[in-house]
């Protein structure tokens, strides 16, 4: 099969088709402030590999980890609270929702670690401003204008991809808060859906023929600072799409976007790029109303797809390189509201998967008042889990990133 061109100077000769949506990185918001060079190991054949999947609105993490042994939970939650004899248990209080058997099975391999009670002092209710703490590592009553990821990328001198890779892959429409930095990085934004494909391939055609006109005309220094990150934001489209291409899965995948995502992900760890980030989103979890039926079909998309990556990921004999970490700004309230649904909360679990964690439930179960509605209180902050994962996986110091130290939590 021909490959498709990928140097500049095809490209100043050719448009074409991609599937990715463009990031043009560089022009990335530039801060004042500087970051400490921390270092990190440089990417190798077998480096290890972060994917971030995004659980998008406030996860309920009471039906999700449900303390089945709590008649409080019952109690707040008469008509959500789930059955005690469909709880898929876990140990004598805690169990997931039926949705989640994948996850179960993940679970008994040691292959899945959760986390209970996960949050932050003086927690936010607020979608933005919450996700805005998750994604920048900042104190509640702090404002951060890079994210915890965008620092990894400043500070890790030598983990920055040697290849032309991105340094981060997301997938949606918009560059994650997260990879927010103080210097400009090679960031690549894809659809895995046919409409958004058809689109960007109009846009990625439009893109070629400027760059094909503008080639011959007198450029000004801005002029050619754009030309040059359109060239390499298109090579990177076009490399994306060879590698999606050549590296097909073997493994079926759930037909919805959520699956597509971790399919493309696992595909482009397979074609060798040194990308050690990958970002992806599932939304709809701001259940206030109508939350059962709703949330266990989010839990099915969630544990199905996570599943078929981490069986994927095995059968291309990557799963050692990989960690996959879900997140969401909180959880919600105990009690049910009128709407058969559940307000904005606090602290909630969360997932770490991958073939080198050590896998199990870690924290004690939440506490639960009728009295106290206002949220679950948190045992471990976020940042203990980010600080672990820069430390034991990517190889970073974590405190340049999140500015001081945190306890590690051992899943790792």
């Amino acid at each position: 099969m021909k490959h498709r061109p990928f140097t500049r100077r095809e490209f100043l000769h050719t448009s074409g088709g991609g599937l990715g949506l463009l990031a043009f990185s560089p022009w990335a918001p530039l801060f004042l402030t500087q970051s400490a060079m921390a270092g990190a190991p440089k990417p190798e054949k077998d480096r290890t590999v972060l994917v971030l999947v995004q659980l998008a609105g406030g996860n309920d993490g009471l039906n999700t980890c449900i303390p089945y042994e709590d008649q409080n939970y019952y109690e707040l939650r008469p008509t959500l609270a789930i059955n005690k004899g469909s709880v898929l248990k876990i140990n004598h209080e805690i169990g997931l929702h039926q949705s989640c058997a994948p996850l179960q099975r993940l679970l008994n391999d040691g292959k899945l670690s959760i986390v209970q009670n996960v949050g932050y002092p003086n927690p936010n209710r607020s979608h933005f401003r919450s996700t805005e703490i998750w994604e920048t590592a900042s104190d509640s009553d702090r404002y951060a204008r890079t994210g915890w990821l965008g620092r990894f990328f400043d500070n890790a001198c030598n983990g920055k991809p040697s290849d032309g890779s991105p340094s981060g892959v997301h997938l949606g429409n918009e560059v994650p808060q997260s990879f927010l930095a103080d210097h400009p990085h090679a960031f690549h934004g894809m659809q895995p859906n046919s409409r958004g494909r058809r689109q960007h391939q109009e846009t990625v055609k439009l893109l070629g023929s400027l760059l094909k006109s503008s080639a011959e005309t007198p450029s000004t220094p801005n002029g050619s600072f754009l030309q040059h990150t359109m060239m390499n934001a298109i090579a990177t489209d076009h490399r994306v799409q060879n590698i999606l291409d050549s590296h097909k899965t073997q493994v079926t995948y759930p037909a919805n976007a959520f699956g597509q995502s971790l399919a493309a992900i696992a595909s482009l760890i397979a074609g060798g790029m040194e990308t050690r980030v990958y970002f992806a989103t599932l939304g709809g979890f701001d259940t206030h109303s109508n939350q059962a039926g709703n949330h266990a079909n989010l839990l099915r998309t969630l544990s199905e797809g996570l599943s078929a990556f981490q069986r994927d990921l095995e059968n291309r004999r990557l799963a050692d390189q990989v960690v996959t970490l879900t997140f969401s700004e909180f959880g919600r309230r105990p009690n049910e509201n009128d709407s058969g649904g559940t307000d904005h909360g606090t602290a909630a679990p969360l997932f770490i998967m991958g073939s080198k964690v050590k896998g199990g439930l870690i924290g004690s179960a939440p506490k639960l008042d009728p009295k106290n509605r206002g949220g679950v209180d948190f045992t471990t902050d976020f940042r203990q889990v980010y600080s672990t994962v820069l430390e034991r996986w990517l190889g970073c110091p974590s405190t340049p990133i999140l500015g001081r130290p945190f306890e590690q939590v051992p899943f790792l």
